[in-house]
């Protein structure tokens, strides 16, 4: 039996190029969605023809803690362990200190601190084979704020912070990783990046383009199998954007 990687959020965007990746090189994919059922389907039917019965599919919502433990108890009873979890899934939306709100506050945190910490404690279980690893998924406006997005910022900022703490309190069973992407995408219907403001991104990145999923998805690839000496580090893909004041 190959090697289990559960992904979450894996269902689109740099989340089903991590998975895609990743089943590439030998894992077999837990692949976990949302809302996104048409696009998880498409993509387990994909790698399940390349590979059969290579990648099974959990629903839930990571903001609920009776969704999470559900979840975790899925893929366990499919699972005898979990040689590698991707933390991808991730919730992006503007919170001006004006106007934010305690639900949208608490929602962002959620997604992305909350949810992860708390799938972390329900997998650790089946994480001891001693080259087990966890790849959280970050941002570089975790350090670079993006006006508005101080909610979001804060929730990527911590979980860069769980990051380097579970990588010691882990150690030296689990190894605990960071990646943080610059502009790999634009976001979906946000109009806080219009062509302006995409215009200045690419010209303030050294390499004068956008990343490309599989940037982020190689990354993971090689902290997951290439890096056996590497844990409690964030390896930033942003074409050096962040090297631009």
């Amino acid at each position: 039996m190959n090697n289990v990687a559960m992904v979450t959020g894996g269902a689109r965007r740099i989340g089903r190029a991590i998975a895609s990746h990743l089943h590439t090189i030998g894992f077999d994919i837990a692949l976990h969605y949302r809302s996104s059922s048409e696009s998880a389907q498409a993509l387990a039917e994909e790698l399940c023809g390349k590979r059969p019965d290579s990648c099974r599919l959990f629903q839930a919502d990571l903001q609920d803690e009776m969704q999470i433990s559900a979840l975790a108890s899925e893929v366990l009873a499919c699972s005898p362990s979990i040689e590698l979890l991707v933390n991808n899934a991730s919730s992006y939306s503007p919170s001006p200190i004006q106007t934010c709100t305690p639900e949208q506050f608490d929602s962002l945190l959620g997604a992305n601190l909350r949810g992860p910490y708390f799938l972390i404690q329900a997998l650790l279980s089946r994480m001891r084979s001693g080259t087990a690893s966890i790849v959280n998924i970050l941002d570089i406006h975790m350090d670079i704020p993006l006006r508005d997005f101080n909610a979001y910022g804060a929730s990527k900022a911590g979980l860069a912070s769980l990051t380097r703490s579970l990588a010691v309190d882990l150690g030296p069973d689990i190894r605990v990783n960071g990646v943080a992407p610059g502009a790999i995408l634009w976001p979906e219907d946000d109009d806080s990046y219009d062509d302006d403001m995409r215009e200045h991104t690419v010209q303030q990145t050294p390499l004068k383009r956008l990343g490309d999923p599989m940037d982020i998805a190689r990354t993971v690839g090689f902290l997951a199998c290439d890096a056996p000496f590497i844990t409690g580090q964030i390896i930033t893909v942003d074409g050096g954007r962040s090297l631009v004041s």
